[in-house]
């Protein structure tokens, strides 16, 4: 239906402003001005008359509705802002003649508005919404994979490494005293931050003190509390910022920026129970049992597998073949120790029952690899393969992508490209990620939506600190490989500054016995240089060059020479870093590598040592002082993380080293800064310890009982029509039932038709809007006893904390009380039943508010 700019005059006032198409639809407060254009709203500039709307310019479609008896016989069709309202608002609510006269507070007006601000922003209040049985299913299921998770860890790190040293302690944020240097930043748990002067013993017997310098004085306090009290400051970005120091005497200021970082630490955690819920709502039909073509399969495979690798088998067949749930596990495991096997069977099962299958790599070199692999494997079973990458014309890209469509391919594999909205999978079963961190935000994203409907297995050597986060939490499945395969050597690392002979006497040994030689830069502006200068140091030697901006086919030449051994060396990027399985290759050289990640620089690391020879990675920086801090902790932590399988303890290293900007993006960050991220790390692995404490119950409206007396009579007052009163009656019910806006709609459309409620009429819409927002905050019973209005409710203390947070009114606070599950609210007075409904409306809007706060967050 042709959508119309009409000047609207003598329109009956059952008129339909919003299409029922609009009405059912999930689009947005914001996406519907941007349809009908900027400068038309809902309803707008003044309505004068209660059975007539006149003077009105919107955008509308079916601008007259037939004339009927009673008013809702279509209870959608609601007029969808109070903006044009404002004439009918300021009417007498008691007059018949629905003249003008002395204006009157709307009760709904601020409610309203906070709505519509709602619908403008997207803003959803189901956030943490969670019924009985889910809550118990999350919790039950989060226990189960912590504790899992946590002893795979725990024997991890009982393990010793040759030298017979203990791998890693538990990954804490605790402070060792002995590491301190004069001038670093810490912060008391209590006392707020300050800067280290000393550690100071007075005697042999005396204990031993750490001296602390504050805004207003020094401070002492003994070594032994340390653990337990203190943490070293680290803030992500720049580290050249100091942080103000607390005062010790004024205590207020430093307990606020530590309750504001605890509220986001809580937002952090209802957001991951959100998603976490989410996905275990998702159902699909379990995989069938394994048969005799998945042992022809398996037995294909030329090595025995490792002990971690049949236990990651097992964990993949449970969550395939015994759950329901689509599979979303994280395989961790050293470069070379096997992950692309596992997730070839998984991928194997998926094939058997019919499915596409999407194997996404971060580069087209890793992506080619994969191809290559799966086409090997699949051979002998007539799968159909294909691979998909931005290199490809026009014309071979859409080609496949019909070919995806049709279902005529099984197995995908692909770049980003695979995500390009042109592509539409026909039976998507199982997405394979290779190397999560080397995507960005957009492709992340895409993935979290694919990932609550189909099965995700993740394959990293060293996952980006957000996965490793949610893995150690148990709010993800995590399998680790860390037993190297047999007769497997570990890779002597060499870090140095850069230093002319030592590479050259590297790249010399390696070429005597017959081997090959990565040489990688961090940019590729200095690839020709450094091309010059090595076909001058090493002539007679062949020497390829590969990147990411390289001609496609020149590229996969490149990499097709090198991997049969017709170069010697090549010098490229980072585009190496990922997959790349090449056995002659047992030297790799890395100039300027301060610039480059932690992850990057372990998985560059790991290019080399595939094969039974010694291999080496030589890894250059320029002079000491010219490095930052956080430069010097990944180098050192690529120097101590030299044994086989401890990508699992590297990953640990960076969530440390790259801190919260990293874990749940840049947003909470900010919260982190305040009080340090260490300290805001132990906050929420608290906070997530109790992670059931921080869901909030939605009741249906149905369920909430309002046990107040009063009085009301609509009669002639209002709604002089006996029938239209009754119609009135039932739709506001079924408006109540359908959700707050319903609600707001049906109150906007009654007074356009029948001018402001009279007193007693309004008196029961409160107690309707009262049950309704009840019923979003989690309220399930309201009376009054005594001077005191008690709301029972299922939330918890903590989550009534974040509620208050959103909460405008100081008396209203002050009124407030929280017991295990009741809300009271102290009046000083009894109040008449319409003044009583008048304040608990009053208070149940103060408590919407803070809901709406909660949900922006």
């Amino acid at each position: 239906m042709e959508c119309i700019q009409a000047e609207l005059d003598n329109v009956p006032s059952r008129l339909s402003i919003i299409s029922h198409a609009y009405i059912h639809s999930h689009i947005s407060y914001t996406a519907y001005k941007r349809h009908f254009g900027q400068s038309t709203g809902f309803l707008t500039r003044k309505v004068q008359g209660s059975t007539h709307c006149r003077n009105v310019r919107c955008s509308i479609q079916a601008v007259q509705a037939p004339k009927t008896s009673t008013i809702f016989r279509e209870p959608t069709a609601y007029v969808k802002s109070t903006t044009g309202l404002n004439g009918i608002l300021q009417q007498s609510p008691e007059s018949s003649s629905h003249a003008q006269s002395t204006v009157v507070v709307d009760a709904f007006a601020e409610l309203h508005s906070l709505l519509e601000k709602e619908i403008e922003l997207g803003v959803s209040i189901h956030r943490g919404k969670f019924s009985k049985e889910e809550t118990k299913l999350v919790m039950e299921k989060l226990r189960e994979t912590r504790k899992q998770g946590m002893k795979l860890i725990s024997a991890r790190r009982k393990q010793t490494t040759s030298k017979g040293q203990t791998l890693a302690q538990d990954f804490s944020c605790s402070l060792d005293p002995q590491s301190l240097v004069q001038g670093d930043f810490v912060v008391h748990k209590s006392k707020g931050i300050g800067r280290f002067i000393r550690l100071n013993k007075a005697g042999p017997e005396e204990p031993e003190y750490i001296i602390l310098q504050y805004a207003d004085g020094m401070a002492k306090l003994k070594s032994s509390q340390a653990s337990r009290l203190l943490y070293r400051y680290h803030q992500a970005g720049d580290k050249r910022r100091h942080p103000a120091l607390s005062k010790l005497n004024d205590p207020r200021s430093w307990e606020k920026k530590k309750s504001k970082s605890k509220l986001a630490a809580q937002k952090m955690v209802v957001d991951l129970l959100q998603l976490y819920v989410s996905r275990l709502k998702q159902k699909r039909q379990p995989y069938p049992e394994d048969g005799v073509e998945t042992e022809v399969f398996a037995s294909k495979f030329p090595y025995k597998l490792t002990p971690d690798q049949m236990q990651a088998l097992a964990d993949i067949r449970k969550d395939m073949v015994d759950r329901e749930t689509p599979m979303d596990r994280l395989i961790c495991g050293d470069v070379g120790f096997g992950k692309t096997e596992v997730a070839l069977r998984a991928i194997f099962r998926v094939f058997l029952s019919g499915k596409q299958v999407m194997v996404l790599a971060p580069t087209t070199v890793l992506a080619r690899q994969h191809y290559t692999v799966i086409c090997e494997r699949f051979a002998d079973y007539n799968a159909r393969v294909a691979l998909l990458s931005k290199f490809q014309t026009t014309t071979e890209r859409r080609r496949l992508a019909a070919e995806i469509q049709a279902g005529n391919l099984d197995i995908i594999v692909g770049t980003h490209a695979l995500f390009n909205n042109n592509i539409r999978y026909n039976n998507l079963g199982m997405l394979v990620i290779d190397e999560e961190q080397k995507f960005g935000v957009k492709q992340k994203e895409r993935i979290a939506s694919l990932k609550t409907s189909v099965d995700v297995l993740t394959l990293s050597a060293t996952p980006i600190p957000r996965t490793l986060y949610l893995a150690l939490t148990g709010f993800r499945d995590a399998s680790l490989i860390t037993t190297p395969p047999p007769q497997r050597l570990p890779i002597k690392t060499h870090l140095l500054e850069f230093n002319e002979k030592e590479m050259v006497a590297a790249v010399q040994f390696e070429l005597a016995r017959d081997g090959q030689v990565y040489y990688v830069l961090p940019r590729r502006q200095g690839l020709e240089a450094k091309m010059t200068d090595l076909q001058k140091l090493f002539p007679g030697v062949t020497i390829g060059v590969a990147h990411g901006k390289q001609n496609p086919t020149l590229l996969e030449e490149t990499m097709d020479c090198f991997a049969q051994g017709e170069l010697r060396i090549l010098l490229c990027t980072n585009i190496i870093e990922s997959g790349l399985d090449i056995r002659r290759v047992n030297t790799i050289i890395v100039e300027d590598v301060h610039l480059f990640g932690l992850a990057q620089i372990y998985q560059l690391r790991g290019r080399v040592g595939r094969a039974d020879k010694e291999a080496h990675a030589y890894f250059f920086y320029p002079q000491k002082q010219d490095l930052s801090d956080e430069a010097l902790e990944r180098l050192v932590a690529i120097e101590e993380c030299c044994e086989l399988g401890q990508g699992f303890m590297l990953a640990e290293r960076d969530l440390a080293i790259r801190g919260f900007g990293s874990v749940f993006g840049e947003k909470q960050s900010g919260e982190a800064a305040h009080i340090g991220q260490d300290l805001f790390f132990d906050l929420l692995f608290d906070t997530m310890s109790k992670a059931d404490s921080h869901i909030f119950f939605q009741y249906d409206y149905k369920e909430v009982k309002l046990d107040v007396k009063f009085d009301y009579c609509i009669g002639n007052d209002y709604i002089q029509d006996a029938h239209k009163y009754d119609n009135v009656l039932s739709d506001l019910e079924v408006a109540a039932c359908n959700g707050m806006m319903e609600l707001m709609y049906f109150t906007n459309n009654l007074r356009c038709d029948f001018g402001r409620e009279t007193s007693s009429f309004k008196v029961l819409l409160q107690s309707v809007y009262i049950r309704r927002i009840a019923a979003d905050v989690g309220i399930h019973h309201i009376y009054v006893h005594g001077k005191t209005i008690v709301m029972e409710s299922g939330m918890s203390e903590t989550f009534f904390k974040i509620l208050k947070e959103g909460i405008s009114s100081d008396s209203f606070l002050t009124s407030l009380t929280f017991k295990t599950g009741v809300i009271e609210i102290q009046l000083l007075v009894e109040l008449s039943p319409d003044r009583l409904i008048d304040r608990i409306f009053a208070s149940m809007v103060e408590l919407r508010k803070g809901l709406s706060h909660f949900a922006k967050q």
